[in-house]
């Protein structure tokens, strides 16, 4: 049955099948060849994995994004950075990763990420003359800081499946998305002096630097705040998760003055979608889980571990290796 899960699923996904939908697929073929598994039991598994109050928190930081990133926040930052960091070699594609993950601390979601930013920084990037995939690549790669920069939504479904802390994890990962930040900034400078990128010549005007500035404060100041309610036990990550949401409304409606009906009826539906989209593979991934355990395939690979490999450096490169390959087909929110 484990063999039936592996070789359909990697068929589904090879052919671009969304991934909740490949999994589910997978589940129903070896439910369907199998007179061994309970049906009704499989669905209670399914179910039981979106029961949890610590899910709630999902939803509310995707509409805290969704409010914020609908603003001016996006023109602010680009403002900001392209002043302070434009004019050095590969500065545009600087401001981009710099801008990407500072928007991480916003949205929690790199695809919402790559498509808000990257919807400001491209054709800035073209009018430039920056080549198209460059500043294509350089975005998308940018956007998976957001994995590591608190509040992350895989982060709290990653503590959610192994039972970790999400203060602990949102805390821990701040030093790697910022050392990502950096290299990834150190990267862009390099191949702009190789290859004379222009860089932004735009006069500085200390009137529209600053009224950009008190644009994008308001949510650089955020995920310091989140990290600060975690850390000190201020607030759980369900309440922390509202509270940012009633921030970006306040700061949108107050600060931004651009959120009116339409476009809080938009922000809600968004965030509706994407959190309908991360249970279901949520639903999915507790299906396959829950149907290899009945085959006991974890107590296989773990035996097969213990007997063939000794160098604990090889079973986390093994690991690495399986999360880099299955990362080619699964996207994460």
């Amino acid at each position: 049955m484990s063999a039936l899960i592996l070789i359909v699923f990697m068929f589904a996904a090879v052919a671009a099948m969304p991934i909740a939908h490949a999994l589910l697929v997978a589940a129903m073929a070896a439910a369907a060849t199998s007179d061994k598994v309970p049906l009704d039991l499989l669905v209670q598994q399914m179910v039981a994995q979106v029961q949890s109050l610590p899910l709630i928190a999902i939803p509310f930081f995707m509409l805290t994004g969704s409010l914020m990133m609908g603003g001016k926040l996006g023109e602010a930052l680009v403002g900001v950075l392209s002043a302070l960091i434009g004019r050095y070699h590969g500065g545009p594609a600087q401001v981009g990763v710099l801008s990407s993950t500072l928007f991480g601390g916003v949205s929690g979601s790199a695809v919402a990420d790559a498509s808000a930013i990257g919807s400001l920084m491209i054709p800035w990037h073209k009018r430039l003359g920056y080549p198209a995939a460059f500043s294509a690549a350089t975005l998308a790669a940018a956007a998976t800081i957001d994995i590591l920069i608190p509040p992350s939504i895989p982060m709290i479904l990653f503590a959610l499946s192994s039972n970790a802390s999400i203060a602990d994890l949102f805390v821990a990962g701040v030093l790697p998305g910022l050392l990502m930040c950096g290299g990834f900034m150190a990267a862009c400078w390099w191949v702009g002096k190789r290859r004379n990128f222009p860089r932004d010549t735009t006069p500085f005007n200390a009137t529209v630097f600053w009224r950009h500035m008190a644009y994008a404060s308001p949510a650089v100041v955020l995920p310091v705040l989140i990290i600060i309610f975690l850390r000190f036990g201020i607030a759980t990550p369900t309440e922390v998760a509202v509270l940012s949401t009633l921030y970006a409304g306040v700061v949108s409606a107050v600060i931004y003055r651009d959120l009116g009906w339409k476009r809080l009826n938009d922000a809600v539906v968004h965030a509706g979608l994407a959190t309908g989209v991360v249970l279901l593979v949520i639903m999915a991934s507790a299906a396959i889980g829950w149907l290899l355990t009945f085959d006991q395939m974890p107590q296989g690979i773990a035996h097969w571990v213990q007997q063939n490999v000794h160098a604990k450096w090889l079973v986390i490169l093994m690991m690495n290796l399986m999360m880099l390959f299955l990362g080619m087909f699964i996207d994460l929110p």
